[in-house]
């Protein structure tokens, strides 16, 4: 027992909020199940009210890892060389949505050209799925400009998919499978998983992931056994019910049940094989948020090669007991 608790390595985790974010159960499931200590940490998980919450946390020093998007920690995680981001563990490739047309349009927008002076909603001004957006519009020579973007909010949203008050939405779940599958929108886009986001893109970015700062490294064994963790809580999304993750789960984060278990069924691929992330996803994300939004003068923003920390993933194995 003595040496269990020598060799268990206590981590402070900031995740984004809100705790139902879809990008970060495996988070929470890794936690609420265990899985942590089963390799030998403990995890202390702190929730932040969204994602530069997270980012702000690691540049602070109040996390050792900090799970959010890769636009978020360039923006407000750490600003200096010394203490720059590392990305360590990848989750997503792109904001959780599926731009979709309301059934009144199918026949006038059959394609993203076709979005030149329409309305498009989402959830609010600034939000992830933007800088995915406009780069959807670039790739075929349009603007945001030139498309008339409207916010209505998460539960908005769909109301006004369903209306007509948009033609079309980016829409994110389990709203957009519900209406997809109700025959009340059509897709266009789909950026709900890394194969659909490399067929819309031409190849696969990276969303959300998991970083550590440059100055404070968690240990390379310590990674691994975390990035196991994950890993396995991944494995466990795959395949359970919605009834047996209610089971372990807080009520935050399944509550409604009726969502909880269209948000589970949306995350059955989500997540990045193995949550590797390569050299060329991160340099395709870095050009894509730059090309939305330029990043504050004082950011310093690493290379495509600095910023990816893969030293650990070497260890990233069960252990022998397990295999």
């Amino acid at each position: 027992m003595l040496g269990a608790i020598i060799l268990a390595q206590a981590l402070t985790l900031a995740v984004s909020g809100p705790t139902s974010s879809p990008e970060y159960l495996p988070l929470r499931v890794a936690d609420a199940e265990g899985y942590f200590a089963k390799e030998g940490l403990t995890v202390t998980v702190k929730t932040t009210r969204a994602e530069p919450g997270a980012a702000e946390a690691l540049a602070q020093g109040q996390a050792d890892l900090a799970a959010t998007s890769l636009e978020a920690m360039l923006r407000f995680g750490p600003r200096t060389s010394k203490q720059a981001p590392r990305l360590v563990l990848g989750l997503t490739a792109a904001p959780l949505v599926a731009l979709v047309v309301a059934e009144a349009q199918k026949d006038v927008v059959r394609s993203v050209e076709d979005l030149s002076g329409k309305r498009v909603g989402m959830t609010a001004p600034g939000a992830p799925e933007q800088a995915w957006f406009a780069w959807l519009l670039a790739r075929v020579g349009l603007s945001p400009a030139q498309v008339s973007l409207v916010s209505r909010g998460d539960r908005g949203l769909s109301h006004a998919v369903e209306t007509g008050d948009v033609d079309a939405a980016l829409l994110r779940e389990p709203a957009a499978s519900r209406l997809l599958a109700a025959g009340q929108a059509q897709l266009l886009v789909d950026l709900r998983t890394p194969s659909a986001v490399r067929q819309a893109l031409g190849g696969v970015t990276v969303n959300a992931a998991v970083f550590m700062r440059a100055d404070r490294m968690v240990r390379d064994r310590d990674l691994a056994a975390f990035t196991r963790a994950i890993l396995a809580a991944e494995r466990r999304i795959a395949t359970a019910t919605a009834e047996a993750l209610t089971e372990s789960l807080p009520a935050s984060i399944t509550a409604p049940p009726e969502d909880f278990d269209g948000r589970l069924e949306a995350c059955r691929e989500l997540y990045l094989p193995e949550g590797v992330v390569s050299v060329e996803q991160v340099r395709q994300t870095l050009t894509l948020i730059r090309s939305h939004v330029p990043l504050p003068v004082t950011t310093r923003v690493p290379s495509p090669d600095e910023l990816l920390y893969v030293a650990s993933r070497r260890a990233v194995r069960p252990p022998a007991a397990a295999r």
